[in-house]
């Protein structure tokens, strides 16, 4: 039998704004990808794969305009990429048939105000 636990963090003030910054990093990362393959889509190019994207991430932080990703850990910032791989295979074993339920929209842009994660 598994069990299941249930945890509530208090972060202090400190904690709260390096956790804020992570959330953000990982926002903009995957709204950066989701935006490359989308405008790849409609070129009419071919979409980047998970390490085309992975690379695009690593050369986006030497970049003085997003040096900023580079200061928090890289861990999150790969589990967003893999996140929207995810949700894109999702989305299209929904459409063919090979995911059970109900139909699955394509992934979104995340905003500051929704929900949180990384």
């Amino acid at each position: 039998m598994l069990k299941r636990y249930r945890y509530r963090a208090y972060p202090t003030g400190e904690q709260h704004r390096e956790l804020s910054r992570l959330f953000g990093c990982c926002r903009i990362v995957f709204n950066d990808a989701l935006a490359a393959r989308e405008s790849a889509r409609k070129a009419g190019r071919s979409i980047p794969s998970k390490s085309e994207l992975s690379a695009a991430l690593t050369a986006a932080k030497t970049t003085p305009e997003r040096a900023w990703l580079a200061e928090v850990s890289s861990v999150p910032l790969q589990q967003s990429l893999a996140d929207l791989h995810r949700a894109y295979a999702n989305f299209f074993d929904s459409r063919t048939g090979k995911r059970k339920g109900r139909k699955v929209g394509a992934p979104r842009f995340k905003k500051r105000t929704h929900r949180q994660s990384a």
